[in-house]
């Protein structure tokens, strides 16, 4: 078995007039992230961490932000997608785990479902995705609610 190690980082605007999604499940927010697709950093940070694992890319490279067929896209697709592009390499996900920064809303009471709705995409257990959500004590473009950042590491095996 081979076993390989992935990072991941994205990071979105937040501004009024869009939906807020992160890891998948819509928050009621006064505020949304600006994107492409529907921008949910959770996701696209685990996209990246797993695509940079198997040695394909990053998610711009595959799902470009000038293709109209990305425009809105509900970023579980592009999980799946991802999943799909490791599967073709022989490659499965072993496990997740991602840390959102993001000052408001507070995330804890949602991070279960992020985690259920994940895992389904990627056909793992749940207890194989870890999602952690921290502020920066009101530091940098988090901390003043310009914007929400998601880090991930991955572990897939073949």
């Amino acid at each position: 078995m081979k076993i390989r190690v992935g990072f991941g980082f994205d990071v979105h605007r937040l501004v009024e007039g869009r939906e807020l999604w992160l890891g998948g499940i819509r928050l009621e927010h006064s505020m949304g992230l600006l994107g492409h697709s529907d921008a949910d950093v959770l996701i696209h940070a685990v996209c990246d961490a797993l695509l940079g694992a198997a040695h394909l890319r990053d998610i711009g490279y595959h799902f470009p932000d000038t293709d109209s067929a990305y425009e809105m896209i509900d970023s579980k697709i592009l999980l799946r997608k991802t999943v799909e592009l490791l599967a073709e390499k022989g490659y499965a996900v072993g496990n997740v785990d991602a840390t959102i920064c993001a000052e408001r809303p507070k995330l804890k009471a949602f991070i279960p479902e992020m985690q259920r709705v994940m895992a389904q995409v990627m056909g793992v257990d749940e207890e194989d995705v870890s999602v952690k959500a921290t502020t920066t004590e009101k530091l940098g473009f988090t901390g003043r609610e310009e914007g929400i950042a998601a880090y991930a590491t991955v572990l897939i095996h073949s």
